[in-house]
């Protein structure tokens, strides 16, 4: 049965409940250094308590029915608690590859894979591989994506090792916390995650103009397939806003373009937005946003002014 929008409210409240209570703790230091430390010690008190009896119903739970395990960690907010206070049931490699399970078909989209090759040491070794190498956007999607999904999974590693497919003895160590700081030095604002449940309306074919952060963003839904890029045509860098969906003649069922209503310059949004007219060069693509279900929120990732979204 489908969420409600009650529960989808409660569910999205529950989840910044963290970042509520770090806000309150930082408050706290206005007192002086005495009430913060009074503070955290209530904190950590009241969170060690609900820990312990988390444990024991978790006990109780799977002694009755072991299944009931996987039903719980399929829950991305009992999934999150039980990482917290070191209860979840898998372990950190079994964590990592069902996340990247879940961006793989969205890095899929922008022409790119990630493959998990080990785990030690807290140090995650992965490889890349697809166009996402060499696009500069699309390397912006493939990294925000992959530092969100390895930072929610398991939230103990230390750093990522890089290995690039082409040459294995090369590789460099990103420490997580730097992913996005490296994306920024290659010309990208800052950014964070913003809800974005009102692109879930999208229809089949539909294209809406919403803000976001204070960014237009243009998104397009191509049969289940969600897809966001920022308003700004890749050829004559003018605002995308008119421009609708087609599929080419003859080509297969879920191809799609996007035509610019003032230069009609073509781009595929399948594919990351690659230009896909006669003459264009590599340099002629939309500039993608990612674009997940995160906790269970459909959310993109834009520079961080506003937290409000909505039409444009």
């Amino acid at each position: 049965m489908a969420d409600r929008p009650d529960d989808l409210e409660q569910d999205a409240q529950w989840r910044t409940a963290g970042d509520r209570i770090q806000i309150l703790l930082d408050g706290s230091a206005a007192g002086g250094a005495a009430a913060r430390e009074r503070a955290e010690q209530l904190v950590g008190e009241v969170t060690d308590l609900y820990g312990a009896a988390l444990e024991r119903m978790l006990r109780i739970a799977m002694a009755a029915d072991p299944l009931l395990a996987e039903k719980f960690v399929g829950d991305d907010l009992v999934a999150s608690l039980l990482l917290v206070h070191g209860l979840h049931p898998h372990g950190v490699e079994r964590r990592i590859e069902d996340a990247l399970d879940g961006v793989r078909p969205y890095l899929g989209s922008h022409g790119g894979d990630v493959t998990l090759l080990d785990v030690v040491d807290d140090v995650v070794r992965l490889q890349f591989a697809g166009s996402c190498k060499s696009c500069p956007s699309s390397a912006v999607t493939l990294e925000l994506t992959v530092e969100d999904a390895v930072r929610a999974a398991a939230p103990e590693i230390a750093s990522i090792e890089v290995v690039a497919a082409e040459a294995a003895p090369s590789t460099s160590v990103i420490p997580a916390a730097s992913l996005l700081s490296r994306v920024h030095q290659n010309g990208h604002g800052p950014t964070t995650w913003h809800a974005v449940p009102d692109l879930a309306d999208l229809a089949s074919g539909e294209v809406g103009g919403f803000r976001v952060a204070g960014t237009t963003v243009l998104a397009c839904r191509v049969g289940d397939e969600l897809f966001a890029y920022r308003d700004r045509c890749g050829n004559c860098h003018e605002s995308l806003a008119g421009a609708a969906l087609h599929r080419p003649m003859g080509s297969p069922v879920g191809a799609a373009v996007l035509r610019c209503p003032r230069c009609r310059a073509h781009f595929d949004v399948v594919h990351a937005g690659a230009g896909i007219d006669e003459n264009a060069d590599a340099t002629v693509h939309l500039d993608p946003i990612p674009l997940l279900v995160r906790d269970g929120v459909l959310s993109i990732a834009v520079a961080a002014e506003h937290t409000e979204a909505g039409m444009a």
